[in-house]
């Protein structure tokens, strides 16, 4: 189903932002996140965490049921053989699923040191197999908790996991630069955005502050080929490389996560509180993690 198309109001610098339109792809939803754009299927995947479901929009088709019973799931990914990776924060877990199987599935990552993890909330594959995902402890998850951290996690393609970073706040969203070079996490409750250089065999280094004092706490967070960097907040704010502000897009909903997708990988893909939106961009995708 199509809804009609939305004029946002959109602040730019630099560049022309002033024709951008927002359109409503999918709604009717209790809460998306996770955008996920599959170029094997040209599917355009998303979760509703309210409804245990992730779906599909296909482009001038509409929305159907892709996976359900997905216990709460609040991030996808593609691993580097193009199974789908879900986070169950409920679960405390990540899950590996297999196409064209809907009863196979592999746990991937559960404890650390013999601990349950807090609640896998988003997490990104490079395309040489490293993943990197944001355990914090939201809500119900804090009871009972067996880490006394909230993490950012490193597991390498051989399955080894260490801890790029034990903060006191509580991380959310996750990404990478276009060369795959930097990793970029959201802190919610401390309104900030950090970053580390990350090496040939994914070791992360060198942490520091790439923005702060951000409106309303970030989540999703994705990068165009340029190297900007778009943030899920009260509105979505787009960032250059060095952390400034550029322009921003307001929306009626409140956004939860991005993506780009379509063919071209020109099309930012944004979930909200109850709906999924499109607008066509000027820019591409990076493309620095596994499809």
């Amino acid at each position: 189903m199509r809804f009609g198309l939305l004029a946002l109001a959109v602040v730019a610098v630099g560049q022309d932002y002033s024709d951008l339109q927002m359109e409503r792809v999918s709604g009717g939803h209790r809460f998306t996140e996770s955008p996920l754009w599959s170029k094997a299927t040209g599917l355009m995947l998303f979760c509703d965490v309210g409804t245990n479901q992730i779906l599909a929009f296909l482009p001038g088709k509409g929305t159907l049921k892709y996976r359900d019973e997905m216990e709460g799931p609040t991030a996808i990914a593609y691993d580097t053989e193009g199974r789908l990776l879900v986070a169950q924060p409920r679960l405390r877990r990540i899950i590996r699923l297999y196409p064209g199987d809907d009863k196979k599935l592999d746990v991937v990552v559960e404890r650390f040191e013999g601990k349950r993890l807090n609640a896998p909330n988003d997490m990104v594959v490079r395309k040489d197999g490293h993943m990197y995902f944001t355990d914090p402890a939201f809500g119900a998850q804090i009871e009972g908790r067996e880490l006394d951290f909230n993490g950012v996690y490193h597991l390498t393609a051989k399955g080894e996991l260490s801890v790029v970073a034990r903060l006191k706040g509580r991380p959310n969203g996750i990404t990478l630069s276009p060369n795959g070079r930097v990793l970029y996490v959201s802190v919610s409750d401390e309104r900030r955005i950090l970053a580390w250089d990350v090496d040939g065999r994914g070791r992360a280094a060198n942490e520091r502050v790439f923005a702060e004092g951000i409106a309303g706490p970030p989540a999703g967070l994705r990068t165009d080929e340029k190297g900007n960097l778009y943030v899920a907040a009260n509105e979505v704010l787009v960032l250059d490389a060095n952390g400034k502000r550029i322009h921003s897009i307001a929306l009626p909903d409140k956004p939860s996560n991005l993506a780009f997708g379509d063919e071209d990988r020109q099309s930012l893909y944004i979930s909200a509180k109850g709906g999924l939106y499109r607008a066509r961009m000027k820019v591409k995708g990076a493309v620095s993690e596994s499809q």
